[in-house]
């Protein structure tokens, strides 16, 4: 019995096999059909329909990269409501590493098997364009082939401004240094109304979604994300992924998609909780069925955890980032379980076979180097 069958002779209601309908035929859904998609508690549903669009893509090949983190500082001017990641200048937990620092980090993975390196980190009050600019420019010494991918929308604003270029030309300039592409970290929740509840300091909608147009204009592709699982609706939800979806639409400069769930521990919106891992493989399908024209659905192991990342690749994940090797804490100090998320690639191959899938090592932007 096909995907298909298992939809059209079932007993569900005729709205979500018209729905069906769309997707195997590659049809676009729209709002109205997302909003159906979350209401439903039919997992397997959502599978069947996630699966078919994520093996239509890319078959039974899950992508992952070999690559570390750089978090230059947790010290950061906002203050957003939701992040356990932040701290003041001379909080006793706050760091910030030197040009020297980070080198010494660099240097460690120099004859190491690795292909990007990923850096964000807090937006500090001091640091400009130039700053970073200069710590891109000395890793690619020390590592002339590394893939830099760097700096959320949040930090490029800043920088960019503090350095006294528009935003177009701060772009340019970081490229000069040897940007590669961005993450597609502070997204958070597009609702403007919502935006201004839980992080209203910090860059709006209308900032994020333009410099990451702007970065596509001028040749830098980037990630996006959504932080979901706070207060948020499912409508807030749509809306967000519609906003993506416009502006791919538009530039086909994403990527990935990560949804990024909120996770509760040492920030001020605790008291929320969490959503259930349903919750979280729910989203991920629907991401995967809306998002038509972004080709790939990431989950972020150390934020998802190992046990939920292996089974959503049956629910339209594509993607489940990379080795990490113990180098981020932006997660850790959120509440997940790992607190030191690595992966050999001996063990991130065994973890993608143990899901009946096809290992697949690739560059930051999803070229195929090589299949296991």
């Amino acid at each position: 019995m096909t995907e298909k069958d298992l939809i059209f002779n079932s007993n569900i209601p005729d709205l979500y096999k018209k729905i069906a309908d769309k997707v195997f035929n590659n049809k676009r859904v729209n709002g109205a059909d997302a909003l159906n998609l979350f209401k439903t508690n039919n997992l397997g549903y959502l599978g069947i329909l996630a699966n078919f669009i994520r093996e239509k893509k890319h078959g039974n090949k899950t992508f992952f990269n070999k690559n570390f983190h750089i978090e230059p500082t947790n010290i950061c001017i906002y203050n957003c409501k939701f992040c356990s990641y932040k701290k003041k200048i001379g909080d006793a937990e706050s760091w910030e590493y030197n040009l020297d620092e980070i080198l010494e980090i660099v240097d460690t993975y120099k004859n190491k098997d690795v292909t990007e390196v990923h850096i964000v980190g807090g937006v500090h009050p001091k640091r400009d364009l130039h700053y970073y600019g200069k710590i891109i420019s000395e890793i690619k010494k020390i590592i002339p082939n590394i893939h830099v991918k760097a700096f959320t929308a949040v930090e490029l604003e800043f920088m960019i401004k503090k350095a006294g270029y528009n935003i177009h030309d701060g772009l340019l300039k970081l490229k000069e240094y040897g940007l590669d592409s961005i993450p597609g970290g502070g997204a958070e929740i597009f609702d403007e109304t919502l935006r201004k509840q839980i992080c209203d300091e910090k860059s709006s909608t209308n900032q994020w979604l333009s410099i990451h147009e702007t970065a596509h204009l001028v040749g830098i592709p980037s990630n996006a994300t959504i932080l979901y699982g706070h207060i948020e609706t499912y409508e807030h939800r749509i809306d967000h992924l519609s906003r993506l979806r416009n502006l791919q639409d538009k530039t086909n400069g994403f990527n990935t998609f990560i949804p990024l769930k909120y996770r509760k521990e040492n920030n001020t919106m605790s008291h929320i909780g969490e959503v259930s891992t349903i919750e979280d493989l729910k989203n991920y399908a629907v991401s995967r069925i809306f998002l038509d024209n972004i080709p790939h659905l990431k989950a972020y192991w150390p934020m998802i955890g190992k046990q939920t990342t292996q089974i959503s690749l049956s629910f339209g994940v594509d993607d489940i980032d990379g080795t990490i090797d113990d180098t981020t804490k932006i997660y850790s100090m959120a509440g997940v379980e790992d607190k030191n998320p690595k992966f050999s690639t001996e063990q991130l191959i065994k973890f993608i076979k143990d899901s009946n899938r096809i290992p697949i090592e690739r560059d930051s932007i999803y070229n195929v180097i090589r299949e296991y």
